[in-house]
């Protein structure tokens, strides 16, 4: 019998590919399991349907990404924070003190774990901020930090 996979199956194959097996495995383990569907010419195709369709769906995610990353490249924030006598800040600029003001100051909304800093802001001045966007794009926000 012939089974679409659905899912991973060790030693098998991997989802998506039509595999021909022993009609007793096929029917008691894959299809009950439901790690596969008999493959009849109607559910391959809905299968091709919406692989087309999640193809469709992450290449526009992919565009809208590189648009944002383009975008937030241009841009830059400024963070206010308490200053001491040696020009240090009081504790060090978070993510959620930039994702804040990002979102306050242009409207874009980024969650904080996107935000990769690898030294702490903890000075006053102008700093470089990578984030990680998805899908290997990454983009670079300018933080201005001013003292209060």
């Amino acid at each position: 019998m012939k089974v679409l996979l659905i899912k991973d199956v060790k030693s098998l194959g991997k989802a998506g590919e039509v595999k021909e097996v022993k009609d007793g495995y096929g029917k008691n383990f894959l299809i009950a399991k439901g790690f596969a569907k008999h493959a009849t010419p109607e559910i391959i195709e809905e299968h091709k349907k919406m692989m087309a369709q999640k193809e469709a769906e992450e290449k526009a995610e992919l565009e809208r990404l590189k648009e944002l990353a383009k975008k937030l490249d241009k841009l830059e924030i400024v963070v206010k924070k308490k200053v001491g006598e040696n020009g240090h800040l009081f504790g060090a600029v978070t993510k959620e003190e930039i994702a804040k003001a990002l979102k306050e100051e242009h409207g874009i909304e980024i969650d904080k774990k996107h935000i990769t800093d690898k030294k702490a802001i903890k000075t006053v001045g102008e700093h470089e901020v990578d984030l990680k966007l998805g899908h290997g794009i990454h983009a670079t926000l300018h933080v201005d930090v001013e003292g209060i």
